[in-house]
């Protein structure tokens, strides 16, 4: 009895019946898609770090000409 159902796992193998690539097609997509969506929320969280970065205050107390210079450099 085992070999005859091995025998049609074998026939459905190799007839196409048992295809196994839209399983992996669906992974690889599903994959592509949420590197793409890392790298898109990566780069908006950058692009908001910045703009705060702009936006915050400067405090005047710890600047000396010292500082100044350097931080130009």
């Amino acid at each position: 009895m085992d070999e005859l159902t091995i025998q049609e796992l074998i026939k459905a193998k190799f007839s196409g019946e048992l295809s196994q690539s839209t399983t992996y097609v669906n992974l690889t997509i599903q994959a592509v898609a949420v590197l793409i969506g890392g790298i898109v929320l990566w780069r908006a969280s950058n692009a908001i770090h910045k703009k705060k970065l702009k936006e915050r205050k400067q405090n005047t107390f710890f600047q000396t000409p010292y500082s100044r210079y350097w931080k130009n450099r």
